[in-house]
């Protein structure tokens, strides 16, 4: 798919609309990431498609000069995979943020990931609506009071992690919005990887949900907070990379090395492949104070994709077809001459 005798660059992927989005809102950061990990994988203008719902993220389609599609509320995930399955050459990325694709698009988005269609879906996670000015969204934390909540929620909120792996997800990551060299990496394994890739991305708010994540990317604390995977790496974090998780009594536990005889060598070491979800969904569920929150790829596990799976069967079909033209349907059955 990508051409090896020219290089893309982030300019040819900007289209001529200003980006209409607030001073400071982090989805000028992701915006930056993915054009920059699309220069990497260098794959032709011609050959991408960015498909977004509604919401602030969903204006992201015009500010690529890609083919894109404007949808409508919820409805990215349906119109992103029959883009797909019409031309599979294409290389398509769902743009999309926690009301629409988890509310309204709810259904489209968990039967998507388990039909794993090859589509790459950016979720822009800033626990709120904010296009339609602060009403509380599926990830907002309990008790949160926004104007439909003036008493506080009342509900649990979606854990996007866990969602995407109990709909059979093979490829789960998360990231930051703030945090583009660790974004553009993710993006670019997302792009790389066959099936349906899921990246959440917590992003700030900085009219509606300003500093939500403020806990995460404090400059003195940061690093004990963050838990950054890498596969094949043991799960160490800290400032002084002096802290990482074990598995004790089936649960994870964060702990820190040198105490109570734990080594680096009791520290677990990541497996994004591993088919089995059981640590993985422990990681997505991770929250601080307890723990840190786990970012970077999750998931990623190898798995027939949808899409392929269409294609090969309509061959299979035209391959023992009696009927190959039109002439061929006209001419069958009955006919008459008159």
């Amino acid at each position: 798919m990508s051409d090896t005798t020219y290089k893309l660059t982030v300019k040819e992927l900007r289209s001529d609309q200003d980006a209409r989005w607030c001073p400071g809102c982090g989805d000028h950061a992701i915006m930056n990431a993915i054009q920059r990990a699309l220069v990497e994988l260098n794959i032709p203008k011609e050959n991408l498609a960015f498909v977004s719902g509604i919401g602030c993220s969903s204006r992201f389609p015009y500010y690529m000069s890609t083919y894109g599609f404007h949808g409508i509320h919820g409805r990215a995930s349906a119109i992103a995979s029959g883009v797909k399955i019409a031309n599979p050459e294409l290389s398509v990325w769902q743009i999309t943020g926690d009301g629409d694709a988890l509310a309204i698009g709810g259904n489209h988005f968990i039967h998507t990931i388990r039909r794993n269609v090859n589509i790459n879906i950016i979720l822009f996670n800033n626990q709120i609506y904010g296009l339609t000015k602060g009403q509380y969204s599926p990830t907002s934390n309990r008790g949160f009071v926004t104007k439909t909540s003036p008493y506080g929620t009342v509900e649990e909120p979606f854990n996007p992690g866990e969602l995407v792996i109990g709909a059979q997800g093979k490829f789960f990551a998360r990231t930051i919005d703030s945090s583009v060299k660790l974004s553009t990496e993710i993006y670019i394994e997302a792009g790389r990887y066959e099936g349906t890739s899921v990246v959440e991305v917590l992003q700030n708010c900085v009219i509606f949900n300003d500093k939500i994540y403020n806990y995460l990317t404090d400059k003195d604390e940061k690093e004990n907070r963050q838990l950054i995977l890498h596969h094949d790496e043991p799960m160490i974090f800290g400032k002084n990379s002096d802290k990482g998780i074990i598995l004790k009594d089936n649960k994870l536990k964060a702990v820190q090395i040198g105490e109570n005889g734990i080594t680096k060598d009791d520290i677990l070491v990541h497996n994004a492949k591993e088919k089995n979800p059981g640590i993985h969904l422990m990681l997505a569920n991770m929250q601080h104070p307890d723990y840190p929150v786990a970012l970077g790829i999750i998931r990623s596990v190898d798995a027939q994709t949808y899409d392929s799976e269409v294609n090969h069967q309509m061959e299979e079909i035209r391959a023992k077809a009696k009927i190959k033209c039109v002439d061929d349907l006209l001419n069958s059955g009955s006919t008459w001459e008159l």
